[in-house]
């Protein structure tokens, strides 16, 4: 595929090769031909799940996105307060915008945090290289592949990195259904895998949504450690222990009634999945670079409050984490380390106390 220039003129060169075949169904005026050969491209360059999605106005959706900020459920996330219109209509954000396709990436991996009060638990995502360095390539080639073969077509890419419902987009496009816990659930793997999305403006035959098989299920309610997830389908951020641990500043204190209730998690907290009965048909990722980086799926604590930022810097480059920062995970590990030791303190005062002379 020969490399073409982005917006600053730079030549752009991605890794991946397609057959003749798919260049030529792409480039058909039939639109389920080209339908067809998009899906088997994101397929071929890695994605684990594809669906489309006709760039209709997410009116409905936005509205319910509206009243949960409205709630404060955002906590103090200003940035999901702007572009409001965006979000609701992708066509603001690429004129002409005719189809949203949306990808899944599996990143599930079968090892799991072994039982240590001393070291923290991080979450399952942030276990290997940063997505964000993973995802973005292949949706560059696959929007590449497009303008290639349909000429005077546009598209825009994004993975977490834009004013987009993306979770709404996934469901519309097939993907799967929101589960209670917020996240989009696939009956064939679960939950565990990020989402990549690709506004064009070629037309591509729509997916259908499909039904909500949560039912009656409230596994994911019930176990979180902190009453985040309401039955509603609504996860407040202000109680959310991934909120706390990766997207509040370091020199915020993590509230008591919240640390209190970490669970022993580090960064992040995956609780509402590990729950939910759909991912027992989790299944392993081809990606490497989702494995734990050095096996580790935890962290020492006692390594993590005296690392320094040189080895922070040099051991978490491209990795999730990142974005706690050390004072961020410092903070964290020391709120474990505090409450640990309140537990363990309380009994031994209990027993002191209940002694008789």
């Amino acid at each position: 595929m020969p490399a073409r220039p982005d917006s600053s003129g730079r030549r752009r060169v991605f890794p991946f090769e397609f057959k003749a075949d798919l260049h030529r169904a792409l480039a058909s005026d039939e639109v389920s031909t080209r339908t067809q050969a998009i899906k088997r491209a994101a397929r071929a360059i890695g994605f684990d799940l594809v669906g489309i999605a006709d760039a209709v106005p997410l009116d409905a959706e936005s509205e319910h996105y509206r009243r949960w900020i409205e709630r404060g459920h955002h906590a103090d996330l200003e940035y999901m307060r702007r572009n409001a219109e965006k979000r609701r209509d992708v066509e603001t954000i690429l004129p002409g915008t005719a189809s949203v396709i949306v990808v899944g990436c599996n990143y599930f991996t079968p090892h799991r945090h072994a039982p240590n009060e001393d070291a923290g638990k991080i979450s399952r995502y942030a276990w290997g290289d940063d997505y964000h360095d993973i995802i973005p390539p292949r949706l560059n080639a696959l929007g590449e592949l497009i303008s290639a073969n349909r000429p005077g077509s546009s598209y825009r890419a994004y993975t977490d990195t834009g004013p987009l419902l993306e979770k709404q987009w996934a469901r519309r496009a097939g993907i799967g259904w929101q589960g209670k816990h917020s996240n989009i659930i696939n009956r064939e793997i679960g939950s565990w895998f990020f989402l990549g999305l690709l506004l064009s403006t070629e037309h591509f035959s729509a997916d259908r949504p499909i039904a909500d098989y949560c039912g009656t299920c409230s596994a994911c309610v019930e176990a979180c450690p902190t009453g985040a997830i309401e039955p509603a389908y609504n996860v407040d951020a202000r109680r959310c222990i991934s909120y706390w641990t990766i997207e509040t500043k370091a020199d915020r204190e993590i509230p008591e009634d919240i640390a209190a209730q970490l669970d022993g998690w580090l960064f992040g907290c995956d609780v509402c999945q590990d729950v939910c009965p759909w991912n027992r048909f989790e299944s392993p990722s081809d990606e490497t670079r989702f494995q734990p980086r050095g096996g580790a799926s935890s962290l020492p604590l006692e390594e993590v409050a005296a690392m320094e930022q040189s080895r922070f810097s040099q051991r978490f480059r491209g990795s999730p984490l990142k974005r706690a920062k050390l004072a961020g995970l410092q903070r964290n590990a020391a709120a474990l380390n505090e409450w640990r030791e309140l537990r363990d303190y309380a009994p031994q005062t209990r027993d002191e106390g209940g002694k008789k002379d």
